[in-house]
């Protein structure tokens, strides 16, 4: 059955930002196969990207209606430059460029989450069986988000997926819980490297740093595709303001390598850094162009805006105020989603974000929100964070 537009945005959206997250994840954990992984979801992109164009000039009707097809041309060659970021970031592990063992420990235990693949063998208690039968989230603390089965990618993973053997799982959460995750699906041992400061207060920074780009360039991609498939021009604006910041950033994390490199005697292991400081800037480029072509307010074809009026889910922005009763307690305390049936994927703390929130996530008021779901659920999420404004 031929895909709609609808769901070419919406496999773009989960393939891109599982290939960045496992370009990360190469470096970090230095596998070779996951960065050959990257590189083969690279060339899925580009055939998702491709498949998009043909869509938009299949849909031209009259030689007038070609320049709908820039905003298209744009929003494509924004994947290329994403996927081609990534690409480059994962080339370090083939190329045999590694971070220091101290610097990849502080970026995994200052990082709220981290991805890994793991091959499911046949005496797994996960194999045969779905997700919520062996209860996957609870016993390992993370979530699978994609699965591949030989040539077959599955994003679509909720509890009734079922998982087989030899399946390759990609699994995300927070990084203290990989143990627990290798004990539970191989039966193996591994432990954690400890944090400790570096002794270079300099190179301390650059990597503190380089950790809050990894997470905006994430961050970035995400909004951006969210803002493009439901229309939202404030999410869009969120977006450049990420990438302003994480320019300036790049420049620090610069002057900062320049100026600690006298003190090593191979200077090349600072490579890596710099390599993933300039690609993450290019992604959250690339997810800028994407959200400018709300912005821009430039026009889509027809097929295009049919498949975001049809979809039945909305992004939206709410701050919380100071009556609301989500103020000062958990998402697992307030169920916002079970009562709403909106999904809060991002939090706004004044200039800090909040990524990915999870169960135990404090909420406070001046938070600004971020959430997707049923239109006929935004009311509800208006009325539990400005319960004292009434509803427009």
């Amino acid at each position: 059955m031929p895909k709609t537009v609808k769901d070419l945005l919406v496999e773009i959206r989960n393939t891109s930002e599982l290939i960045i997250d496992l370009a990360y994840s190469s470096v970090l954990y230095d596998v070779e196969d996951v960065a050959e992984e990257v590189l083969e979801l690279e060339a899925k992109f580009i055939e998702l990207i491709n498949e998009i164009r043909k869509k938009a000039a299949l849909s031209v009707r009259h030689i007038r209606e070609t320049e709908k097809v820039a905003s298209v041309l744009q929003i494509a060659s924004a994947g290329y430059k994403m996927s081609s970021a990534a690409g480059d970031i994962s080339s370090l592990v083939l190329r045999g460029y590694k971070l220091p063992r101290e610097i990849v420990n502080l970026i995994l235990t200052h990082s709220e989450e981290t991805i890994l693949k793991v091959t499911v063998p046949e005496n797994s208690p996960v194999a045969g069986k779905t997700l919520g039968e062996v209860k996957f989230q609870k016993v390992t603390g993370m979530r699978v988000i994609a699965i591949k089965r030989d040539l077959q990618w599955i994003f679509d993973v909720d509890r009734d997926t079922k998982v087989m053997k030899g399946d390759v799982i990609f699994v995300r959460g927070d990084p203290n819980s990989v143990p627990r995750l290798y004990e539970f699906v191989l039966h193996e041992s591994r432990e954690m490297g400890i944090a400790t400061e570096l002794e270079i207060p300099e190179l301390d920074r650059a990597v503190d740093l380089l950790i809050e780009m990894k997470n905006l360039s994430e961050l970035a991609v995400d909004l951006a595709y969210s803002a493009l498939i439901y229309g939202n021009e404030e999410v869009a604006l969120e977006v450049v303001y990420i990438e302003n910041v994480l320019d300036n950033m790049k420049f620090e994390v610069e002057k900062l390598i320049l100026a600690v490199s006298k003190k090593f005697e191979d200077p090349s292991i600072l490579i890596p850094i710099i390599e993933i400081v300039h690609c993450s800037e290019q992604i959250a480029d690339s997810a800028r162009e994407i959200a400018e072509v709300l912005l821009n307010k430039m026009e889509l074809p027809e097929v295009f805006k049919d498949a975001m009026k049809k979809t039945g889910e909305i992004l939206v922005m709410v701050t919380v105020d100071k009556d609301s009763p989500l103020h000062n307690k958990t998402l697992k305390e307030t169920r916002v989603e079970s009562h709403t049936g909106m999904h809060i994927i991002a939090i706004k703390r004044k200039r800090e974000w909040v990524m990915r929130p999870t169960a135990n996530t404090a909420i406070y008021a001046g938070d600004i929100l971020i959430a997707k779901g049923p239109r006929e659920a935004e009311a509800e999420l208006l009325n539990l964070c400005c319960p004292t404004k009434p509803a427009s």
